[in-house]
C-alpha cells in the first residue's frame, strides 16, 4: 500500500474502531475475544480491498457489511457454540447503572439464531433502514421485515416480565 492509503486506512481504523467493536460486541453477544477477533477480521479484509473500499460512498457502512457478513460466516463454520471462560464473576459489575438491564438483554441476545441477531442489530442498534439491512445481508426486504418480527417476538418472550423489573420508571 501506498503512503497516502496507508494514512487514509489508519485514519479510519482509529476512526471506527470503537464503533465496530460496539457492534461486534452485540453480535457476538457479549463475548469480547470474539467480538474483537470479529473487528480483527474485518479490518484486515478491509486492508486487503483498501483502494475500492476508500472509493465507496461510505466506508463506515461497507466496513458494517463486512463485520455483519464475517460474523454470520463465522457462525456457520463453527462446529460448537461452547465458549470456555477462565472465571465466572460472583456478582455483575455494580458500578454501571444499566448492568443488569444489559446483562439481562445480553443473555436474551446470544439465545437468538444469528441471523435474527444481525437483523436487530443492524434495525435497531445501528438504526439501518430495511433495504441497508437487506443489501448488507444479501436478503430480501420482506424477510428483512419477518426476521425483525420473529426476532423481537422471540426476545421479548425471552425476556417477559423480568425486563420491566430493570427498566427505570
Amino acid at each position: 500500500m501506498k503512503s497516502a492509503q496507508e494514512d487514509a486506512y489508519l485514519e479510519f481504523v482509529t476512526a471506527r474502531s470503537k464503533a465496530l467493536y460496539r457492534s461486534a460486541y452485540t453480535l457476538a453477544a457479549g463475548d469480547a475475544h470474539l467480538a474483537e477477533d470479529l473487528v480483527q477480521e474485518t479490518f484486515s479484509r478491509l486492508y486487503v480491498h483498501w483502494g475500492r473500499v476508500s472509493r465507496a460512498d461510505s466506508p463506515a457502512a461497507y466496513a458494517q457489511t463486512v463485520l455483519v457478513r464475517t460474523f454470520l460466516s463465522l457462525r456457520r463454520r463453527r462446529s460448537t457454540a461452547e465458549r470456555p471462560t477462565g472465571t465466572v464473576p460472583d456478582s455483575a459489575d455494580s458500578s454501571a447503572p444499566d448492568s443488569a438491564l444489559r446483562i439481562t438483554l445480553m443473555d436474551a441476545l446470544a439465545q437468538l439464531p444469528p441471523r435474527e441477531r444481525a437483523v436487530l442489530l443492524l434495525r435497531y442498534w445501528e438504526g439501518h433502514t430495511i433495504e441497508e439491512t437487506a443489501r448488507t445481508l444479501k436478503l430480501s426486504n420482506s424477510a428483512i421485515r419477518s426476521q425483525g418480527t420473529r426476532a423481537l417476538t422471540r426476545l421479548r418472550a425471552l425476556l417477559g416480565e423480568s425486563l420491566s423489573d430493570l427498566v427505570p420508571h
